[in-house]
């Protein structure tokens, strides 16, 4: 743990101020909306309740549900999370407040009245001082709050503590996983303690302190905007997973080898197909590697047949792509990462288990987990179950990493797989040979917007140099490097570019 801190001392702390940066900015804006809301609200017990009402409805919707509705309106990254933790955090304190305004003692109000005083002066110097205790401690729920969800920030290109927490999951590396939960656990405690100190010192100084913040976080953004504008900054996202995250960081360091007035961004783990796909349409992203399967399957509408062709596949998913939705599809690499069944190889001996044929007869007896893609895809169980005739007995969704743990762990007996998955070596998996022929060709190739591949033919001529590169035991060995070995996808990716002289070292 001591080298795993020393080697990404450097990332964690960038990490770990990207959280405290989203955090602050989400819980300075909640309370800037939520207590002048409740003190505007002080004489009107309809609107009040109405206002909490409407509050609790939206701490109700997942998450994951509003960031996916935030992308196609305000992009990825730090925006749309800092939205989604505002609307989260703006109940406890509203309702703290509220409760804190309306529930002083009502002598007390009569005073102030029968000495004739402002509502400017009773609001300053009585109702807010007497319902501060409540107040803070409704910013303390809603700071806490804020600074676990931020962990989702991750999710869609964010940072923050969350990418620790991702990357620990999808490559079952431990070290990450306890740094992105640890830290996030430390800093909601350090930040209970901060505001609890605040609840003892006068209102002046706490709206001073927030002022502060306010400026500090303000000028660190627009610096950072006038930075980014003197270069160009395109952004590529990846899938969750090690091999996603390998891809990019080719596609980065093809690019900015060949073009150094180009920043690349990269994101990450940034989630499924949906969020992907709809990130790049919405001009959000510009590139993300996609494969002819998944286009086939789920991204293009077609009434033919997909073929299982490679070549075939290919140049009907790019003239699709084309002609649905004005996008270039790049020439595909060597590799196909097709998808398979897996089960652990001593049940494909005691079951006679070779093929999915063979499965249809003992499916009844076994339980599975799918990826979330997978599970809900026409190219994976839903045609599966329909052209095999599979049941099992039970079937769940769990994320890519967590499944092979369960399937080696006897948790499951059947799970998908990736042909390229390290873990099928890691664990001893058999997969299942698919005799009818369902599962499509799965080519990658960079996915991208035809107006931004016209305006930037160098970059696509960059990434043009991974055509037909990459073999399938090439890019299984590159997986187990990253999601066995715990070595960084950056540094396996350049490897494998300079080794192949597609840059120099």
């Amino acid at each position: 743990m001591i080298e795993y801190l020393q080697k990404n001392a450097g990332e964690i702390i960038t990490a770990l101020g990207q959280h405290i940066y989203i955090s602050v900015i989400a819980a300075v804006i909640a309370i800037a909306i939520a207590v002048p809301l409740a003190i505007v609200l002080i004489d009107h017990p309809k609107g009040g309740e109405l206002v909490s009402q409407i509050a609790g409805v939206i701490q109700t919707i997942p998450s994951l549900a509003i960031l996916g509705l935030l992308i196609p309106l305000v992009g990825i990254g730090t925006l749309p999370a800092i939205i989604a933790l505002v609307l989260y955090a703006i109940m406890p304190i509203f309702q703290n407040s509220y409760s804190g305004l309306t529930n002083i003692d009502p002598i007390l109000i009569e005073a102030a009245d029968a000495f004739g005083v402002s509502k400017r002066f009773k609001l300053f110097r009585v109702q807010l001082p007497l319902a501060l205790p409540m107040i803070i401690s409704g910013i303390r729920i809603a700071v806490v709050l804020i600074i676990g969800t931020t962990t989702l920030a991750a999710l869609i290109g964010g940072g923050g503590l969350g990418t620790y927490i991702l990357v620990g999951i999808q490559t079952n590396d431990d070290h990450a996983l306890v740094v992105g939960a640890v830290l996030s656990a430390l800093l909601a405690l350090l930040a209970n303690a901060i505001i609890k100190i605040l609840g003892r010192v006068s209102l002046k100084k706490i709206v001073i302190v927030i002022g502060t913040l306010l400026i500090m976080f303000g000028g660190y953004t627009i610096t950072t905007k006038l930075l980014a504008q003197r270069t160009q900054t395109i952004t590529i996202a990846g899938k969750m997973g090690g091999e996603p995250e390998i891809l990019i960081n080719m596609y980065k360091d093809l690019i900015e080898a060949n073009n150094p007035n180009v920043n690349v961004e990269l994101k990450p783990n940034f989630g499924g197909t949906s969020f992907l796909f709809k990130a790049l349409n919405s001009g959000k992203v510009d590139i993300y590697p996609e494969f002819t399967g998944t286009v086939m399957q789920s991204l293009v509408q077609t009434s033919d047949k997909v073929s299982h062709n490679p070549q075939k596949s290919y140049q009907e998913a790019k003239r699709l792509l084309q002609k649905q939705f004005g996008l270039s599809y790049l020439k595909p690499m060597k590799y196909e990462n097709n998808y398979a069944l897996a089960v652990r190889s001593d049940d494909a001996k005691k079951y006679k288990l070779s093929t999915l044929s063979n499965l249809t007869k003992v499916s009844d007896q076994l339980t599975a987990a799918f990826d979330p893609d997978f599970y809900q895809q026409s190219d994976g169980y839903p045609g599966l179950k329909m052209t095999y005739g599979i049941e099992f007995l039970s079937v769940k969704t769990m994320e890519p990493a967590l499944r092979y743990q369960a399937l080696a762990n006897r948790k499951i007996d059947v799970t998908d797989a990736y042909t390229t998955d390290p873990q099928l070596r890691q664990y001893n998996l058999t997969t299942l040979k698919d005799d009818h022929g369902f599962f499509p060709s799965y080519q990658g190739a960079p996915l991208m917007k035809t107006s931004f591949a016209k305006k930037n033919p160098q970059i696509v001529k960059s990434l043009n140099q991974l055509a037909d590169k990459i073999s399938t035991r090439e890019m299984q060995e590159m997986n187990y490097q990253v999601s066995v070995k715990h070595r960084k996808a950056a540094v396996v990716a350049n490897e494998y570019l300079i080794k192949h002289k597609l840059i120099e070292q």
